[in-house]
């Protein structure tokens, strides 16, 4: 029992002092996923370790990512649409840039969860291949206006 409320700690911790600070859902699950060794899988976040064990940490982090990685899935797709374009626009560089990024070298596959199973991994990488290339054509669009 005390486990549990460690990591219910933990969990509300990561959701008042770091996510909330993060405007968008997409932009919440890029840092969730930062945080996860790839080599590993663990998650690794030296604030949380200083305070809480290793195990409640894990927990509570691979918990986050797979809400996060949910909350999007359950959007709209046009939510999802407005919501990627807030995080790529919070990134370094032109938007234009970053979506071709994307697009090239699917980075994002990082970003779900490691436990998500595999369907709602190609509904995530198959959502954000359609969204990318939504943005490309408005961004192409708006820049032969301009």
């Amino acid at each position: 029992m005390e486990h549990i409320l460690r990591v219910q700690q933990v969990v509300a911790d990561v959701t008042a002092q770091t996510l909330a600070a993060i405007p968008n859902a997409y932009g919440r699950l890029t840092y969730l996923a930062s945080l996860r060794d790839l080599s590993s899988g663990t998650y690794e976040h030296s604030g949380l370790a200083a305070l809480y064990s290793p195990e409640a940490v894990q927990e509570a982090l691979e918990y986050c990512h797979d809400e996060v990685f949910l909350k999007i899935l359950e959007m709209p797709l046009a939510q999802q649409e407005s919501d990627l374009r807030a995080c790529l626009e919070g990134m370094p560089g032109e938007v234009s840039a970053t979506a071709a990024h994307w697009r090239q070298l699917e980075p994002y596959r990082i970003l779900p969860p490691e436990n998500a199973p595999d369907y709602l991994k190609e509904l995530f990488f198959s959502n954000l291949r359609a969204l990318l290339d939504i943005l490309d054509s408005e961004l192409s669009k708006a820049h032969r206006g301009a």
